[in-house]
């Protein structure tokens, strides 16, 4: 698995309209690409200047590349988003994932799921740990 980190700014006026952008234009484009795992907007504020950091998840460089096109450490940046950002980083960077853990029980209490644990190194072993 692979992480793509790009960042940008923005104002404090100006996140509602990025974020809704993002959920209503950018993820469903990232749903639509095979290999697409999960995605993340981070964000940290001074009062006025919002600095976003967005996360994505891939289960390849492969999966990137279709995403991306063969220049993958091109930005991709929509036209629309370009106009809410006050600047934004033109490349990206990728890393690969050697170590997750998703502990669902934190994510909801109601869920009875065990948690997961995966060693990316080797994309074969996922082991619940149940307690």
């Amino acid at each position: 698995m692979v992480v793509r980190f790009w960042s940008a700014r923005t104002t404090e006026v100006r996140l509602p309209d990025y974020l809704r952008h993002f959920n209503d234009h950018v993820l469903a484009h990232l749903r639509a690409k095979e290999g697409f795992i999960e995605a993340r907007v981070l964000t940290q504020s001074d009062g006025v200047v919002v600095e976003l950091i967005v996360e994505t998840l891939w289960a390849s460089l492969e999966a990137i590349e279709r995403f991306a096109g063969p220049d993958r450490e091109s930005a991709v940046v929509a036209e629309e988003a370009v106009h809410l950002l006050t600047s934004y980083d033109h490349r990206v960077r990728h890393y690969e994932v050697k170590v997750r853990e998703e502990h669902r029980a934190a994510l909801s209490s109601s869920s009875k799921s065990p948690p997961q644990s995966q060693n990316s190194s080797n994309p074969d072993t996922t082991k619940t740990v149940s307690s």
